[in-house]
């Protein structure tokens, strides 16, 4: 007869301690867990909203007549990011708390349901750690869509947390709209007043110039002298002319001819002077001469258009921050109401139970490989 080529297969002591390790790291956990979930925890029933904060888009008149919309105009994202935190801040729960007895609601199954209550006695900063657990929050930052979910242990007290955060959370944007309207007008308002200033210094600073040049426009002073030599030389040309008739028909010495040659001669004078005037620059009103008072007119006069455009803009500007403020620019647009749960939904007790049940595997695994490789070492 042949022997057999292996022995018999039996448990040994490695096999009893891996089956005990396992009934005592996964089986009596995973099944003190479902105990407590299928027995103890308390049904949770969840209400569900959704809103986003919105600006208006209508245009008004200053923007149809200006466009400073572009420019004076906000984005709502970061509104909605402020909202987003407010919600989860400890300044809301004192709100809902005060509103509705959060901390009685939850803590009525202590100490028997101690997972998914709060202990009586808890402080606000408890209630604020107790709050994220219970209000979940969703916020997707390239829609600005925001979605909270409420969980009660009473479908009314959930649905009515619900309905306290969307009045809260209505009441901040609309004191975020009173503050930048508040805001928007004042910094308008002395925008306007500073302009306003400007434009008056710089009109004041022409007519000081006016009054002391006692020249109303440069420019058009230069252009009334060159009138004058533009009509002295047309004199010249014509006295030239009746010289030379007189020529034709009398001597030099006819007093007519000597007249006319006396004429001639005090019209090229005066062009003369006229010209000297100009290309020797020495014609000076109050000490300085035409380039210089030129250069210090065409300053002046850029300043007041300068000042006469910003006047303008800030008007404009206060007239749109009154508009503003005469209409509500953000708003809380509710997209889902808060809804009123008919069926228990939480807590998910076999989703927590395969949770549970996978984590305690993993964890069993990873000690049982450890200890035989310590032990193979040894």
């Amino acid at each position: 007869m042949m022997r057999p080529i292996a022995r018999p297969a039996s448990i040994r002591a490695r096999h009893k301690m891996l089956i005990g390790s396992m009934i005592g790291m996964i089986l009596l956990p995973l099944a003190l867990v479902m105990a407590y979930l299928f027995v103890v925890a308390e049904d949770q029933y969840a209400s569900n909203t959704g809103f986003t904060v919105r600006q208006e888009d209508s245009a008004s008149a200053s923007d149809l007549l200006g466009g400073l919309s572009q420019f004076v105009g906000s984005s709502s994202g970061g509104n909605t990011d402020v909202l987003f935190e407010f919600i989860q801040s400890q300044e809301i729960v004192e709100e809902v708390q005060a509103d509705i007895d959060l901390i009685g609601h939850y803590s009525q199954n202590w100490p028997r349901d101690a997972v998914f209550s709060i202990w009586p006695d808890a402080t606000i900063e408890d209630l604020l750690w107790f709050w994220t657990r219970m209000v979940r929050v969703s916020y997707d930052r390239s829609s600005g869509l925001m979605d909270v979910q409420v969980r009660a242990h009473d479908p009314q007290v959930a649905q009515d947390i619900a309905l306290r955060i969307v009045a809260e959370s209505e009441s901040m944007i609309n004191a975020l709209n009173a503050t930048a309207r508040r805001d928007t007008t004042i910094n308008a308002e002395r925008d306007l007043e500073v302009a306003l200033e400007r434009l008056r210094l710089a009109r004041e600073a022409v007519a000081v110039f006016r009054a002391r040049t006692q020249i109303v426009d440069p420019q058009a002073d230069i252009q009334g002298r060159m009138g004058v030599l533009s009509n002295l030389q047309q004199q010249l040309a014509q006295a030239l002319v009746e010289f030379d008739l007189l020529l034709q028909n009398t001597s030099d010495s006819d007093p007519r001819t000597v007249q006319a040659r006396r004429r001639i001669e005090a019209i090229r004078a005066r062009i003369e002077d006229e010209r000297r005037n100009f290309t020797e620059q020495d014609v000076t009103v109050d000490g300085t001469n035409y380039p210089d008072l030129l250069a210090r007119y065409e300053g002046l006069r850029v300043d007041q258009e300068f000042a006469e455009q910003t006047y303008r803009a800030a008007l404009t500007a206060l007239d749109q921050a009154r508009s503003n403020a005469q209409r509500q620019t953000l708003y809380l647009a509710t997209y889902i109401r808060p809804t009123l749960a008919q069926r228990p939904q939480y807590p998910e007790r076999w989703v927590l139970t395969g949770l549970t049940f996978m984590f305690l595997t993993m964890i069993w695994t990873v000690a049982a490989l450890v200890y035989y490789s310590i032990r193979d070492r040894g």
